[in-house]
């Protein structure tokens, strides 16, 4: 399952494509949905970070039926509300620490092809509670956060509206509306689609476009573009203090900036040393090979002089263009382009051998070049090194043992290409991982090369005086590239002015680029959704740590555990916690008296707060007898303490805490956290505890 469910790691540099409308499922074999009557879509936008409210009503016009919300949500947009309105009456979805349930409603068999199309690789479903009767209306709002794709100033957001594929009957009302602030100007802005705009104004520094469409097929996009002025280079920070009474930790503030240093007139860019590893094997067969191949042509006919590269293609065997990496020019680049041309799908899936032929041909590169490996696959290994802990220990002993800093880019293509080797891969070695559907590979790869063709910094790293600005994602720092950004989400608790210092090598020297930014000291209006962005970077950078341990070990557990507190606490999907039916609002959701599942319930504790002990408190109901273990956990997600609490048939159960750490160390005075996990349902409180 976790193949199924990684959320892949990947920079929020990179585009993907905008979500839909989400489908009220009857039958998902037999095509049975409830009729779409609006869709409402309000995206407001500050920089590149978007926050989208799309609401969808409904009718249900066949029999009294249960029904099924799903979503065709991307893996680069992050959920952080659902509310949905059946009688009239608007309900609030607890965020619950299981994995979300991916059952189609109906009369069972294969889910119509139209349907799984529409919905993609990754959509969120969520189970209406409520019986919707015939002829019965049903209302669904969903808000989602995401980073827009960016480069050289340009920025798109796109929202798919073409609801053909589940019903291409009209819709009563349409409604678009987009919000733009920017500290940069905004250029220009254009609507790419074909709908008649209602209002399009441009002030400079905000921007607003309406649409809206009466009795009209759903059937075309919406796609915004904008361009921000290219001369206005530098660091945009968005700081908002939260009073710590309206979060789960006392750190209060919240720092997200985006940097693009400007390079200057004179900047050159930093020569590649680059190799394409292509995978022919025989699941390449057809298109995909064709794309592959076509990608990879474009590559080669993008290298810039001074460039240096390599293609390495394998199968059971290995092929290597030439034995180690040649200067680009018109002959290397026609002959690699013949190459290319004479790759065809054969055998099996050799992984370990591709990187065993590719690592080693770095160790005459050098520090001052930019290091790049971009690999291409569509399945998981067959020949060689065929264990993914033991592969990915591998590869990153043969890129230690160069002694070169190689990032490494990872496009894993088709459903069955491994998430997590792939994402494992490349978070290990300053990359990101890319999952794409089978007709991707050409458009995605090329316009993912066309963002790294010229970097500019190399090995980064970020510094903040005074040193108040902490727990910062990504934790690893990525290369940087000329046209494209930095962005950064930490925590601060005081306010005031820091000085950001982003320092790296270029051309094999230092090179320092400083800011000063204001750390906001109260709520600012319009940021409400940097907590789910620095949630969002946290947990991408908690799921890397869990995909790295052991299956089933005691610290991916931990991990585990850690990512669900945080989801439940910030109201921000992971792959371990979904939308839950139960009635309840978001903060209700933070509170200890958490709605409990079935057979279980967290009473809290008493006192809190308290000193020195506490005592945390469960009511079984079930007939239950065993173990249940209860977690304590600190403001970063840590684990501070495990304590055992032994049950036997229902009833009310409590276990002490003692304010220290398994050997005995007293805790600080702060807010802790605990979770109980009973049935794979995980309930939480908060506690305070006053030295």
């Amino acid at each position: 399952m976790r193949r199924n469910t990684i959320l892949v790691l990947i920079t929020l540099l990179m585009s993907g494509m905008a979500i839909a409308n989400g489908v009220g499922v009857i039958d998902a074999a037999a095509g049975v949905y409830c009729r779409l009557d609006s869709t409402v879509v309000s995206t407001t936008v500050e920089g590149q970070i978007a926050v989208t409210v799309t609401t969808q009503y409904f009718t249900n016009t066949h029999a009294a039926a249960k029904v099924k919300y799903a979503f065709p949500l991307t893996e680069q947009q992050s959920a952080t509300q659902l509310r949905w309105k059946v009688g009239g009456q608007w309900s609030v979805a607890a965020v619950a620490g299981v994995s979300q349930d991916t059952t189609l409603p109906g009369s069972g068999g294969t889910p119509a092809a139209g349907l799984m199309t529409y919905l993609g690789s990754t959509p969120l479903y969520f189970s209406i509670p409520q019986t919707i009767g015939k002829d019965s209306s049903l209302a669904v709002e969903l808000t989602y956060v995401e980073l827009l794709p960016y480069s050289s100033g340009s920025v798109e957001f796109s929202y798919p509206n073409d609801y053909r594929l589940i019903d291409p009957s009209v819709v009563g009302v349409q409604r678009f509306f987009f919000s733009l602030t920017s500290q940069r100007t905004i250029d220009s802005i254009r609507v790419l689609s074909s709908q008649p705009v209602n209002s399009l104004i441009n002030s400079g520094n905000s921007a607003t476009v309406q649409i809206e469409l009466h009795e009209a097929v759903p059937g075309d996009n919406y796609v915004i573009r904008y361009a921000l002025n290219s001369h206005q280079l530098g660091l945009f920070a968005f700081s908002t203090a939260i009073p710590d009474t309206a979060l789960p930790d006392t750190l209060g503030g919240f720092l997200t900036f985006i940097a693009e240093p400007d390079p200057g007139s004179t900047i050159s860019t930093i020569p590649k040393v680059f190799t394409l590893i292509v995978d022919q094997s025989g699941s390449m067969f057809g298109t995909k090979m064709q794309q592959a191949r076509d990608a990879a042509s474009f590559i080669v006919q993008n290298l810039n002089e001074g460039d240096r590269f390599n293609i390495i293609a394998f199968t059971t065997s290995i092929l290597s263009f030439r034995p180690g990496h040649v200067p680009y020019t018109s002959s290397t680049r026609d002959s690699a382009l013949a190459f290319i041309a004479g790759l065809d799908a054969l055998d099996l899936t050799n992984i370990s051998g591709a990187f065993d032929t590719a690592v080693p041909q770095f160790a005459t590169s050098g520090d001052s070049t930019a290091n790049i490996i971009i690999f291409l696959t569509d399945g998981i290994p067959t020949v060689g090194i065929t264990d993914i802990p033991s592969l990915v220990g591998h590869i990153d002993t043969l890129i230690r043992t160069t002694e070169r800093k190689i990032c490494v880019f990872n496009f894993g293509i088709g459903t069955d290409a491994d998430q997590q080797l792939l994402t494992l891969i490349s978070s290990h070695n300053r990359g990101v991982a890319e999952f794409l559907q089978n007709d991707e590979l050409y458009s995605r790869i090329t316009s993912f090369y066309e963002m790294i063709r010229n970097p500019v910094l190399l090995d980064s790293h970020v510094a903040f005086e005074p040193p108040i600005v902490t727990e910062v994602y990504p934790d690893s720092l990525p290369n940087l590239y000329k046209g494209n950004q930095m962005i950064l989400s930490g925590r601060y608790r005081q306010s005031g002015t820091v000085h950001i210092t982003l320092t790296g090598n270029a051309f094999g020297k230092p090179a320092t680029y400083g800011y000063d930014i204001t750390l906001a000291d109260t709520a600012v209006d319009g940021y409400q959704f940097l907590p789910k962005v620095w949630a969002k970077r946290k947990i991408e950078s908690l799921l890397v740590r869990y995909y790295s341990a052991a299956s089933g070990s005691e610290s991916a557990l931990a991990l585990k555990n850690q990512i669900i507190v945080l989801s439940r606490a910030y109201g921000v999907l992971s792959p371990f916690t979904s939308f839950t039916g139960s009635v309840t609002s978001v903060r209700e959701t933070r509170s200890s008296q958490t709605t409990a599942p079935v057979g279980c319930e967290l009473l809290g504790n008493f006192p809190n707060p308290f000193n020195p002990s506490t005592k945390i408190i469960v009511r079984l109901h079930a007939s239950y007898a065993g173990i249940l273990e209860v977690r304590i956990y600190n403001v970063l997600g840590q684990v501070v303490r495990t304590l055992i609490l032994r049950v036997n048939g229902s009833g009310q159960y409590e276990v002490e805490w003692d304010g220290r750490t398994s050997n005995g160390t007293p805790l600080p005075s702060g807010i802790y956290f605990y979770a109980v996990e009973f049935q794979s349902r995980i309930m939480m409180g908060k506690m305070v505890m006053l030295r």
